[in-house]
């Protein structure tokens, strides 16, 4: 990647609704308690969208704050990337919303499906495309609404979500600054592990399928918490390895925010002190796509981030899928 263009992200914004769930009012709704939920994932409380809020409206809202960064208005881009597993519906694309919404007339617009790594999945394309010089800016959105899937009377998932949207904007950066490797992988034999069965071709929506909540995300916890600590560590070896760099080289880890314990596990490996690591699960929940973009804007807000700085990303979703990125700010 040295050799091609330099490219990186020239622009931030985030975004999460106003409406608050927290732990307590979790108790009043199914057979939870703070102390537990807090203990065994690091969430205390989450965002959840207005019932008129789509996650068109939150990447947008995202989007618009990412572009000013960036000094930019939607018709300076060439390409939208929205990383989601909740679009407002199966087509158009929500990119396709947003770039009407933007007024980025004759940007290329798709979305993308790789649950939690998906934002990830979407810097490794826009940077693809901007290399190559077919692109030169794009607006890569991380962005769900999982609480629209989300069964409130499954006390073992519903603990666990919360809404947002994380919005970056990609382009030419500084010689020896911008991204330096990517390493995306995917276990398709775990597929079932993680998954939403119903609304697709194989179970679309019947009478059925709504009473027996195939609308809904079915996780198995234990196996999914195994091959995130499995592949948080060995993603995070090989696209160092791929970058050229060593664990001591990190400035800033970013991983994906599901449960404090999975990246707990990771710091641990990696040997990284607490303040080498952004962690916010606490605030927002795992909010799916939106959850490294949130972390990392969150950084850049509060300074944690300077010119030069090397940025490690890593996340792990449905699918199942795996991301990670080496970034010098």
């Amino acid at each position: 990647m040295n050799n091609l263009r330099p490219v990186g992200i020239i622009g931030t914004g985030k975004y999460v609704p106003e409406k608050i769930l927290t732990n307590s009012d979790l108790e009043k709704m199914v057979d939870t308690n703070d102390e537990w939920i807090v203990s065994r994932t690091g969430i205390k409380e989450r965002h959840i969208a207005a019932p008129d809020q789509a996650t068109s409206d939150l990447a947008y809202e995202a989007a618009i704050k990412a572009l000013e960064s960036a000094g930019m208005t939607g018709s300076d881009l060439d390409l939208i990337i929205v990383a989601t597993i909740t679009p407002d519906s199966s087509f158009p694309s929500t990119a396709c919303i947003l770039q009407d919404k933007l007024g980025a007339k004759g940007a290329a617009a798709f979305d993308l499906s790789a649950a939690c790594s998906g934002f990830v999945y979407g810097l490794a394309s826009a940077t693809s495309f901007i290399q190559s010089g077919m692109y030169n800016n794009a607006l890569v959105i991380g962005a769900d609404c999982l609480s629209r899937i989300t069964d409130y009377t499954d006390r073992n998932t519903c603990v666990l979500f919360g809404d947002g949207a994380g919005a970056v904007v990609v382009g030419e950066v500084p010689e020896g600054r911008g991204f330096k490797a990517f390493d995306l992988g995917a276990e398709g034999a775990g597929g079932s592990l993680l998954q939403m069965e119903g609304g697709g071709s194989r179970l679309p929506a019947t009478a059925e399928t709504v009473e027996n909540k195939k609308h809904y995300i079915y996780m198995n916890g234990r196996e999914v918490f195994k091959f995130a600590v499995r592949v948080m560590g060995t993603a995070t070896i090989e696209v160092l390895r791929k970058a050229g760099m060593e664990r001591t080289d990190v400035d800033l880890f970013v991983p994906h925010q599901a449960n404090i314990r999975i990246i707990q596990s990771a710091m641990q490996r990696l040997e990284l002190p607490e303040e080498k690591v952004v962690v916010n699960v606490d605030k927002y929940a795992n909010t799916s796509a939106a959850s490294i973009p949130l972390a990392l804007v969150e950084a850049a807000e509060e300074g944690r981030m300077k010119a030069g700085d090397t940025v490690l990303m890593v996340g792990f979703g449905g699918g199942l899928t795996w991301g990670a990125s080496v970034l010098v700010w």
